[in-house]
């Protein structure tokens, strides 16, 4: 018996199997934003290649079923050819040979490459699957109806969307492959988190605003610009609880210079909100409203702080400074590992930076300490919290001004 033709036909076979083996990872590990791009840039394989990624569960059952039809067709005709030559014996070599051959050259290889190449094996592959899903139609229909089945008897619910831990992950595993640097990963993470913060985490809060009383004199209000370098501020009628509007230093200087001897004339209506409001709704706001800055009230009308553009874009894009701000570093590392902190930081970021996981009501490093320590801090009080040993270093105005925490190392477990 001449054996060559069914030879010639299990090579053949061997090989379809690693075609369907080497697409089914392809269409399973391919970029869909690459293939996309692709698509859009006008090549037609890859908008063949993401609409089969589109209809991934068509493509799969069509894949599934030719792999197994080829892989049964080879092992029957594999199992003639040896029988034909060793007899009984010839059904179990071929079952050792052919399992060696289909999972070296069948399975692993081909997938192995695959996954390599994935976008490119998909947009080269994409015209003949297409071939095999419409020869399989038929077969593909039945498979359709019987996962209808399926889904409603157990109730399956495909989930697509991302959550936002989920996107971060992607970001940090694309930034550790070189696609993007530090400063961009960073950014594109504060831009994924914007939407988490409120007004209260990002304020300045009333103790710190500097405003000016509508009856002030011209001297006063002009001393005031000077010593703080504030471009705007705002304007309280009696007291800070009470701010009726903005002035803008150049309406102030123009207002001088024409002689004006008071300012009800240059006041500018204020942008009110609430401290539970998202910065990114505020942005919008205050894009709205061609102004920088908004007063933060609480729930009886009362001044809680004042908010800012800059601090806004700061969430984003970091600090930004100009030439006449004052530098301050709010988390400073000493030569022996400890830190000097300031209080006005935000208590998330410094709960990342010793990775602490637990949530506090506090939205600065100063709420923190007033919590831990239950009373008003003063200068040398100290506390330990998840292995901090934390001291107040400076402390006025009944808050904390800096903290020096000592990061200590968890105690070693006791021998049984």
């Amino acid at each position: 018996m001449d054996s060559t033709p069914l030879i010639i036909i299990m090579v053949i076979l061997v090989a379809m199997s690693a075609f369907f083996s080497a697409t089914e990872t392809a269409f399973s590990s391919c970029n869909r934003i690459r293939l996309k791009n692709m698509a859009n840039g006008g090549k037609k394989t890859a908008k063949l290649a993401l609409h089969l990624c589109e209809n991934y569960d068509t493509v799969l059952s069509t894949i599934l079923v030719g792999n197994n039809i080829v892989n049964i067709a080879c092992t029957s005709i594999s199992t003639v050819v040896f029988t034909s030559y060793l007899g009984d014996a010839g059904v179990t070599i071929s079952t050792i040979v052919m399992t060696v051959v289909v999972l070296i050259f069948g399975e692993i290889s081909p997938k192995s490459i695959a996954k390599e190449k994935a976008e490119s094996f998909a947009i080269v592959s994409a015209p003949v699957l297409q071939l095999f899903v419409w020869v399989l139609t038929p077969v593909n229909f039945l498979f359709k109806l019987w996962k209808m089945l399926l889904t409603k008897v157990f109730h399956l619910h495909r989930n697509d969307t991302f959550t936002e831990e989920e996107l971060i992950t992607i970001v940090d595993e694309v930034q550790s492959d070189g696609v993007f640097d530090q400063h961009e990963g960073e950014l594109i993470r504060s831009a994924i988190e914007f939407n988490d913060l409120d007004v209260e985490d990002i304020l300045v809060p009333r103790v710190d605003v500097i405003a000016v009383e509508k009856n002030d004199s011209i001297e006063k209000i002009s001393g005031t610009f000077r010593e703080h370098g504030y471009s705007r501020m705002p304007v309280y009628e009696d007291d800070i609880d009470h701010i009726i509007g903005l002035i803008h230093e150049k309406d102030f200087i123009r207002c001088v210079s024409d002689g004006a001897t008071d300012i009800s004339g240059i006041i500018k209506t204020a942008t009110i909100v609430t401290k539970g409001m998202k910065i990114s709704k505020l942005l919008r706001l205050l894009q709205y409203n061609k102004t920088h800055l908004a007063i933060v009230v609480d729930e009886f009308g009362g001044t809680v702080g004042i908010v800012t553009l800059e601090d806004i874009l700061e969430e984003l894009v970091g600090e930004i400074w100009d030439e006449y701000d004052e530098v301050t570093e709010e988390f400073v590392k000493n030569s022996d590992g400890s830190y000097l902190i300031s209080c006005n930081a935000n208590l998330d970021k410094m709960l990342e930076l010793f990775h602490i996981e637990q949530e506090y009501e506090s939205a600065t490093v100063n709420g923190w300490v007033m919590e831990e320590l239950g009373k008003i801090p003063e200068a040398g009080d100290t506390f330990s919290c998840h292995n901090l040993a934390v001291s107040v270093t400076k402390a006025e105005f009944r808050r904390a001004i800096e903290i020096h925490v000592i990061p200590q190392q968890e105690p070693a477990p006791a021998e049984s």
